[in-house]
């Protein structure tokens, strides 16, 4: 799991140190880390069958964001452009995931063989 881990932050972190969003604020890496932390933490991973948080606490965090999403106003613009830039990073996060988990797998068939009875 922390090879993974290793992988997938220097795959997020390929994408680059700063996000400049519509409004022209800079977000830099370090006010992202949570958001990659979260989906790292909550992602089930194929050697266990259960995510980090599932064998840590028993349990998952429920994630409200999805639920509220549809109920939620936007009081000020920059907030919006800001979802719009954390859905992105959302994105990114778990397409470097999938792309991590699909070199280790490939690595893994690679050096392992099936073994026969």
């Amino acid at each position: 799991m922390i090879k993974s881990l290793e992988d997938m932050i220097r795959r997020f972190f390929a994408y680059g140190l700063e996000f400049k969003d519509s409004d022209g604020f800079t977000h830099d890496w370090c006010t992202l880390m949570p958001a990659l932390e979260l989906a790292y933490k909550t992602s089930i991973h194929a050697s266990t069958g259960k995510s980090p948080e599932m064998l840590e606490k028993g349990l998952n965090p429920k994630l409200t964001v999805n639920t509220l999403k549809k109920y939620l106003v936007d009081i000020y613009p920059t907030a919006s452009s800001f979802k719009i830039l954390l859905d992105k990073v959302r994105y990114h996060e778990n397409k470097s995931m999938t792309d991590d988990f699909e070199y280790a797998k490939q690595k893994w068939d690679k050096s392992h063989k099936a073994l026969e009875f």
